[in-house]
């Protein structure tokens, strides 16, 4: 629920989401994926800018899951919004490598002391 109890949701113009918007994310999550290297080390976000911004996206995405986990503490948040947030990040995380893919840039891997 994106509004307090009792308010009208079609007064304020925010529509209802169902699970089938999830699914939605989760078949553009696994057709990109499947296009893709398998992950094994840890990436560093970047590449081409359409990849970096989407990174960034990512990053926003997580940001308001997180808010709205803390949310969730205090009010009556509908489970389903927070499922959608973290496939949502997901999804632009495996656009970024996508777009970085098509482009030829290479996924840059963090270092972590190695010289």
């Amino acid at each position: 629920m994106a509004l307090p109890p009792g308010k009208d949701r079609e007064r304020w113009g925010i529509p209802a989401m169902s699970a089938d918007e999830v699914l939605v994310l989760e078949k553009e999550i696994d057709e990109c994926e499947a296009l893709l290297e398998p992950l094994r080390e840890f990436i560093l976000p970047g590449g081409v800018p359409a990849g970096a911004l989407l990174h960034l996206a990512r990053t926003v995405c997580r940001r308001a899951e997180r808010y709205c986990v803390a949310l969730s503490h205090k009010e009556e948040i509908d489970a389903l919004i927070l499922t959608y947030l973290n496939r949502l990040s997901d999804l632009c995380f495996v656009l970024a490598r996508y777009v970085n893919h098509l482009s030829h840039k290479p996924e840059s891997h963090p270092t972590f002391g190695k010289r």
